[in-house]
Formats: structure tokens, sequence, C-alpha cells
């Protein structure tokens, strides 16, 4: 079952790039059609409190913000439809798209706009304080921990970055780390090393993040040894063992690094196939925050824009 005519911009994908794509492609006159995905808007249903997007200065819940920007694209003339794309094609100059209910829709532009989960460590106890203490993004969640200890689990850069971004704020950071080194960079790790607020636990891995209702502690085993510790003086526990972007299915026709972020063409949202775009998280393994992620889908809704342009003249 597919359209007759193709549609003009088809956004897939909900967090702050697909919605500000779809306010700026709607305002220019390009009736977007937005595919939500299996979570309507994204990361950001999964976060507490947002302090640091402009406009909201008392702050604002992740579900409600999203719920804003929702509004917004609905109003300016989104057609936003819940469903989830299967399988893409990127061959002809009209590229198609299938939904889960087997809905083939045929666009002039893709906005891909998919984002990217946070690897977690599996364990019950994690999901259940998702949230109530438990983040697996210090940028946007270390602030309500300052002055309070924290604990942080990874071994890559950005566990390192975010090691030291906490250190700034809180007293004590507990860094654990599952292997005897640091997959990070040397000069990454140096960092780490040198501050003395930061406490490296190696060989260590985390059996259960302690608390009922929210993070009171952590209990590690040490994988050599046996041995197991207990951190009772943390209130945030941080989870930084990478993010997987939401890539998979178009893996066969887009350029990507060797993690599964799109390659984009610097300084602009343009996928190596024309007329395809990629915005937000499932592009920036960077930035990863929601006043970003916006900025790229306002990028992606003026480079479809342009493209529309050019292929009229």
């Amino acid at each position: 079952m597919s359209q007759e005519t193709p549609i003009k911009c088809l956004i897939i994908g909900s967090g702050p790039a697909g919605y500000t794509a779809a306010i700026y492609a709607s305002r220019a006159g390009l009736k977007p059609v937005m595919i939500t995905g299996l979570e309507m808007g994204g990361q950001l249903m999964q976060t507490t409190d947002v302090e640091n997007y402009p406009g909201y200065p008392e702050g604002i819940m992740g579900p409600e913000m999203m719920e804003d920007f929702r509004k917004q694209a609905e109003r300016m003339g989104t057609d936003i439809r819940f469903g989830i794309v299967t399988k893409v094609d990127f061959t002809g100059p009209v590229h198609k798209v299938w939904t889960d209910e087997g809905t083939e829709l045929q666009a002039h532009t893709v906005i891909i706009a998919t984002g990217a989960a946070a690897k977690w460590l599996g364990l019950e106890s994690e999901q259940r304080l998702n949230g109530r203490g438990v983040s697996a993004c210090a940028v946007c969640d270390g602030f309500f921990y300052k002055d309070k200890e924290v604990a942080i689990v990874g071994a890559g850069d950005t566990a390192c970055e975010e090691a030291l971004y906490l250190a700034n704020l809180c007293p004590k950071v507990h860094m654990i780390v599952r292997k005897a080194e640091m997959r990070a960079s040397k000069i990454m790790q140096e960092r780490v090393l040198k501050t003395a607020n930061i406490q490296v636990y190696w060989n260590s891995e985390t059996e259960e993040v302690l608390g009922e209702e929210k993070v009171v502690g952590v209990r590690l085993v040490n994988n050599k040894t046996g041995e197991k510790t207990v951190i009772d003086t943390i209130s945030g526990f941080f989870v930084a063992i990478g993010h997987q972007p939401n890539s998979t299915i178009f893996k066969d026709w887009l350029q990507m690094d060797e993690t599964g972020y799109i390659q984009t063409v610097p300084g602009t949202a343009k996928t190596n196939i024309a007329g395809v775009f990629a915005a937000g998280d499932v592009q920036d393994k960077v930035y990863r925050q929601a006043v970003t992620s916006a900025g790229s889908g306002c990028m992606a809704a003026l480079d479809a824009e342009r493209y529309l342009g050019e292929l009229q003249h």
C-alpha cells in the first residue's frame, strides 16, 4: 500500500531534531510527514528535569518539553504518524520508506532523526532507579549532584570527560573501570589520574545500584579477586559506556563511522545520498544535547528546502 504522490519531506524520528526539522519544514510549505518511531519524543522521555535548554527559566520535565515541541510542530501543519520505519530504498530520485504496518511511503527528501540509545549495564537496579539517581548523561544531570558524591562507570574518552566534568561539581567522584587499564586516550587518562577528587576502582564491575526510591550507594565486585566493596556515600550513578546510534536500517545506503553514526558533509546535514539528510544524535557523537539536536534539525530542514528548490529549477 503506497500513497499517490511523493511526500515533499519525510521525517523519521520525533526527538528535538525531528520536531525542529518539522517546524522549519512546515513553515517552508513542505507539508512534512513525520514517522515518530517507537518512543515519541526520543531520549528526553527518559529525562526528568531539563535545566539547560534556553527559554525555560524554571527548568522543565523532559516529557513535558517534548509535548511542547510536538504541539508546535502540529500547529505548523506537520502530519505526525505513530509508527516505526522498518526498511528504506534510497536508489531512485524518489526515496522509498516502509513502516511496520507495511505502508510504503515515497518522498523527495528524507530527514533521518532517529537518535541514539545509551548503552546500559543491564542491571535490574539500574533500570529501576533510572531517573532517580541513575543517569547516562553527566552533562545533562550532573548539576543536580552539586556538592554530593557520585559514581561513574566507563573507561573511554567520554567516561573520562564526564568524570572530569563531575569532579568540578562534586566533592568526590568514584570511577569504576572494568579492566586494569582504560580505553581512553593517554591525555584523558592522565587528566583523570591527576585529579585529586577522582578515585578509580580498577578491575571492578557493578553488582548492584543500592537504594529503594533513590540511589544511596553501589556494590562493586573485583573481577580478579572476587572481593566486594560497597560505596554508600553516593547520590548519583552515571553510566558512560557509550551510545548506540539508531541507524541499522540505513547501513546499506549511508556512509557511517565504525560505530554506526551517520556521516554528514561538515557544516551541513547532507549525507552521501542526494535528498537524504541526518540530524541529531544519529549523526552527532560529540555533543548529544537537546539544543544541538534542535539546531541540526533546523539545518536539515533548510538543506531539504534548498535541495527541493534546486530540483524545480
